[in-house]
């Protein structure tokens, strides 16, 4: 009797820990919608990407110091030439060899003054590993945005979002953001 009673205990402790693994938490994550992911914007304010719901939206993780800066100038032609079917987010961060140190202020003037940019920046963020932001988590967990678990692996990595909230494509930082690859991918 005692090894029933106990026997019993484990099953039900088990049953316990198996529902809290797969509690409501990560099925309602699951649903949410890339649009409804708090964003805040490299002047500081909170806001969410619906906005931009309506066009494609091209999600790159964007860096000052990196050999791959340069791509700075084919984001905002990108932007200017395909503005009414795209739109190009840049979300600046340090997590790879520390690229950009700067704060949010010096960013958005490095941005204008070398590159022209007139695209949206985001505040900087986490893209990758257990401080990555919410948005960057549901781009990289197949569970939340459906097919992808690749997080970005360097600078400039882009992520193509569907009009209405759909993960379309990844790419890595060596492709050009005006290449065949994603100018394909657009239209």
């Amino acid at each position: 009797m005692k090894y029933f009673k106990y026997g019993f205990t484990a099953v039900l402790a088990l049953i316990s820990c198996t529902r809290t693994r797969t509690k409501p938490d990560s099925v309602l994550q699951t649903n949410q919608s890339i649009f409804d992911i708090p964003v805040i914007s490299i002047d500081g304010k909170q806001t969410s990407l619906r906005e931009y719901q309506g066009k494609k939206i091209l999600i790159v993780n964007v860096a000052s110091k990196c050999g791959y800066t340069p791509q700075y100038e084919k984001l905002e032609e990108l932007s200017k030439q395909y503005g009414d079917k795209i739109t190009v987010l840049g979300f600046p961060s340090n997590n790879f060899l520390s690229q950009e140190p700067g704060t949010d202020s010096e960013i958005i003037e490095f941005c204008k003054k070398n590159y022209g940019v007139t695209f949206p920046l985001f505040s900087k963020t986490n893209v990758k590993g257990a401080e990555r932001s919410p948005l960057y988590k549901w781009l990289s967990e197949k569970e939340l945005n459906g097919w992808n678990r690749q997080e970005p692996s360097w600078n400039f990595c882009k992520y193509l979002i569907s009009e209405n909230g759909e993960l379309l494509k990844f790419f890595p930082s060596s492709i050009d953001p005006m290449g065949p690859e994603i100018l394909s991918a657009i239209k």
